[in-house]
């Protein structure tokens, strides 16, 4: 059941068509990721979403609804540009967000100071918001952004500014949230961030929505008659009229052989040729990465 669509959405701004009739349907508890090039439209959908602009035509549903002022107390945004004040207390203005998303004051220090321990910032409490770092700041936003437990949370780029500890961090805590019943769409263009975390996908293109779907069935379905097949100890796999050797390593006592076959051939049939070589220990499917899918649906698209 989806907790989120978006139906043939547009939205132009003066001589640009940011959407172009764009669609999508975002599972409840899931992760949701929002992909496209620089420009494509994505954080135009985004503000849509929170109510920050407006769409000329198409509708936005909320858990069966059409979205309305109301839905925004049940929403967590993290934009990519970063808005905390720099001259503000740290805690003081985490409390002030929390309170503007109907949290009481002594409900939202008990979970300002959950958070703030649980992220080891608790002694920036009475710092101000410039003596932060961007990371430390980003830590806030994120905070800031979870703390009244929405059961939908966007992020747009949440992982920029972090160290790759701090970035496994928040991977991590998007996962728990996911867990304790959130739903999520995640817009970033860090490919490899999309297979961790992501369960689907949209990509926009020049405004418009050109591949959506499971990222499992998406990554098998533009996979191209490759495959990885590991050996225990040395081999020497030849080409022949079936499949070419694309690339061959070894380590450990293990060698690994990347095949392209012709797709004329029974997969059982490779395998048999593959077992007259050496001891086969696995044989699967070279699935393309999101990066290579995302990059070669993107130049067909020009």
């Amino acid at each position: 059941m989806a907790l989120l669509q978006a139906e043939n959405v547009v939205k132009q701004f003066s001589n640009h068509l940011a959407l172009d009739r764009v669609s999508l349907s975002v599972p409840n508890q899931s992760i949701y990721g929002l992909l496209g090039p620089n420009g494509a439209g994505k954080t135009t959908l985004l503000r849509i979403i929170t109510q920050i602009t407006g769409p000329d035509s198409g509708d936005i549903y909320l858990d069966g609804h059409k979205l309305n002022r109301s839905d925004l107390l049940t929403i967590g945004y993290l934009p990519e540009e970063r808005g905390l004040y720099k001259k503000m207390k740290v805690g003081e203005q985490a409390v002030y967000l929390a309170r503007l998303k109907g949290l009481t004051q002594k409900e939202a220090i008990r979970r300002i100071k959950y958070w703030f321990k649980k992220f080891e910032i608790i002694e920036w409490w009475d710092k101000k918001v410039e003596e932060l770092s961007k990371g430390m700041q980003q830590k806030v936003q994120f905070v800031t952004t979870v703390l009244h437990e929405p059961k939908l949370l966007i992020f747009d780029e949440p992982f920029s500014g972090f160290d790759p500890i701090n970035a496994n961090l928040m991977k991590q805590e998007i996962l728990n949230l996911r867990e304790k019943g959130a739903t999520i769409i995640f817009s970033t263009h860090d490919m490899g961030s999309v297979e961790e975390l992501c369960d689907h996908i949209t990509l926009i293109d020049k405004s418009r929505s050109i591949l959506e779907g499971s990222v499992d069935i998406i990554r098998k379905e533009w996979a191209a008659n490759e495959y990885i097949v590991e050996f225990e100890g040395q081999v020497d796999v030849k080409n022949n009229s079936h499949y070419n050797v694309l690339e061959t390593t070894g380590k450990n006592g293990v060698s690994t052989v990347k095949l392209k076959t012709s797709g004329k051939k029974d997969v059982n049939n490779i395998i048999g040729d593959m077992m007259k070589a050496g001891p086969v220990i696995s044989f699967n499917p070279a699935l393309p990465s999101m990066n290579e899918i995302f990059i070669r649906v993107v130049e067909s698209n020009k």
